[in-house]
């Protein structure tokens, strides 16, 4: 199976180390030192680390001790999700000045389709490195950004030459650039599924070309149709401008282990104004309401019950919440909750999504 024109332009814009960037653009102090957002204290997680911290080892979800112990002269900054917000609503700004195909994965980072774009400029490259200067000169922060023919190669591609750099893999490059490519650059291979493919003698795209459709659905149920696919550059999702949120949560991780339920549960109480006030803020409502736990040794558990009618306020979900905490016997210390709406009222009816394909002038 050859991939055939017409093929789409996608970029995917990605920031470099946003949320550590956004400190160290707010504080110059701060600039060129090891800084790590979030993950202050004994239990603390991090959220982000800058990419001086980073030569050290500090990663996003690594405890702020073993951060610590990596890296000494560590700084530990605050989040700041009000301006991450600001600033991201700025970036995507930009971005509707070329599509209006967007479609934000999270602050950090989104696709574009410009196939068919507002400055009438043919060149996929050209547009993302003009974005990624105008980002620059209106924000002050540095993107990367990868461009092919789908949202799947994009998004490995903006990864190759962080950071403030862009990787463009054209329509004929493509096949050589999935077969030539480590396992575990992609997209969606993680480690566990990247430690299986080893052992099987898959170690890049081409080893994974080799094995037959049937091999890889054997193997890896469901994604294995998934692999098979993405491999020879096959992967039609097309940017969704108006993604629809699927759920909204809430949660907290504690500096001390609990193992009171009444202390949870007060916990619970405060985990629930937030995700009361996040339910409000979105006008947002739904039936599934789920609580999530952690335990000491980080293993996970998840609860949930589904109402008739949808919930929104406190008053209406916190007597569910009591009854999934008191639903079985904590018998683990405790580290983290979370709770969790899902079946929403945002889920009515998925849209019907046109995506053009032209033939390329340019690349």
């Amino acid at each position: 199976m050859e991939l055939q024109p017409p093929y789409r332009k996608i970029i995917h814009v990605d920031m470099d180390a946003y949320y550590a960037s956004v400190a160290q653009l707010d504080n110059p102090e701060l600039r060129g030192k090891a800084i790590a957002v979030g993950g202050d204290g004994r239990r603390g997680v991090i959220s982000a680390a800058s990419y001086e911290a980073r030569k050290f080892g500090v990663r996003s979800a690594m405890s702020g001790m073993l951060a610590k112990q990596k890296c000494p002269h560590l700084i530990f900054v605050k989040t700041d999700f009000a301006r991450y917000k600001e600033i991201s609503a700025k970036i995507r700004e930009i971005f509707y000045d070329y599509t209006d195909l967007v479609e934000p994965l999270s602050l950090d980072e989104a696709y574009l389709d410009i196939t068919i774009n507002k400055k009438g400029n043919p060149s996929a490259n050209d547009i993302a490195r003009e974005i990624r200067q105008r980002i620059y000169d209106e924000t002050g922060l540095r993107a990367s950004a990868g461009i092919s023919i789908n949202k799947f190669i994009a998004k490995v591609a903006s990864d190759i030459n962080k950071p403030n750099g862009q990787k463009t893999v054209h329509p004929d490059e493509v096949i050589q650039f999935l077969e030539e490519l480590p396992v575990n650059k992609f997209y969606g291979v993680g480690k566990v599924t990247a430690a299986k493919m080893y052992n099987l003698g898959i170690f890049v795209g081409n080893d994974l070309k080799k094995k037959t459709l049937e091999e890889l659905v054997t193997l890896f149920g469901k994604s294995g149709a998934h692999y098979y696919n993405i491999v020879r550059g096959i992967h039609n999702s097309p940017v969704k401008p108006n993604r629809i949120r699927k759920s909204l949560a809430a949660e907290r991780t504690f500096f001390e282990n609990i193992s009171s339920e009444i202390f949870m549960l007060e916990k619970l109480e405060k985990i629930a104004d937030e995700l009361e006030k996040r339910m409000l803020k979105s006008d947002t409502k739904g039936k599934t309401i789920t609580l999530k736990i952690k335990y000491s040794d980080f293993t996970q558990q998840t609860r949930s019950k589904t109402k008739e009618n949808f919930m929104q306020k406190k008053s209406e979900f916190f007597p569910v919440v009591k009854e999934l905490l008191y639903q079985d016997k904590i018998t683990n210390s405790v580290r983290l909750l979370g709770l969790s709406f899902g079946n929403l009222n945002t889920i009515k009816k998925e849209p019907v999504w046109v995506q053009l394909k032209l033939k390329f002038e340019d690349y």
